[in-house]
């Protein structure tokens, strides 16, 4: 069983995070008349936690590969159940791993993935409400590849990530749950005590 890395530095406060992960595509963008992409409805994901509702817009851009991924990750419904396995106050919560939908086995959590990686689609900066995707550390990982499932949402501006990560998306409602999420009771590995699960769709939520 392989175990995925996050190595961070924050500052000299914070020392190497275990991350865990490991995904690929691409994706047509829409246009509009003057040529200026327009966003559709699939590219927008919602996500439905216990806390309620994340809605995250994809760069389908910048990060085409990293987008068709997660849309086809959703569309197979392979988020759900899933839980946000990992809680770093002040930094990040992350999620995505098949093997959180174990309760039983929480020591894999965070081990876990589809099976493959993504190439590295890094540029886009890390600030708060940033969905960035999870991945092996530098020495394992010198191309610097992308989990194939497993990302996180940053709580808080981590411009110590950028040029490292792949941020192919942004929380554009619901960042005040992230906020619950990052704040619940914790055991050593930083997993929520009570699971926090998740369940993802394409478009908008439905009022």
């Amino acid at each position: 069983m392989l175990n995925y890395y996050l190595s961070l530095t924050l500052f000299s406060l914070i020392g190497t995070f275990v991350a865990h992960a490991a995904e690929t595509n691409t994706p047509t963008p829409k246009e509009t008349t003057d040529m200026k992409p327009t966003l559709v409805e699939e590219d927008i994901v919602t996500l439905t936690t216990d806390d309620g509702i994340i809605v995250i817009k994809l760069d389908v851009i910048k990060c085409p590969k990293h987008s068709e991924n997660f849309k086809k990750l959703v569309k197979d419904g392979f988020y759900d159940g899933t839980t946000f396995h990992r809680v770093i106050p002040g930094f990040m919560i992350q999620g995505g791993d098949p093997k959180s939908k174990n309760s039983d086995d929480r020591g894999s959590h965070g081990t876990g993935g589809p099976g493959y990686t993504i190439p590295a689609e890094i540029g886009n900066k890390h600030k708060r409400g940033t969905v960035s995707a999870a991945r092996l550390g530098d020495e394992g990982n010198p191309k610097r590849d992308s989990s194939g499932s497993q990302f996180f949402i940053c709580v808080t501006e981590t411009a110590f990530l950028d040029g490292q990560y792949s941020a192919f998306g942004e929380v554009i409602e619901g960042m005040e749950v992230a906020d619950k999420i990052v704040a619940k009771p914790r055991d050593p590995r930083d997993n929520p005590k009570s699971p926090v699960t998740m369940k993802a769709k394409l478009g908008r939520p439905k009022n």
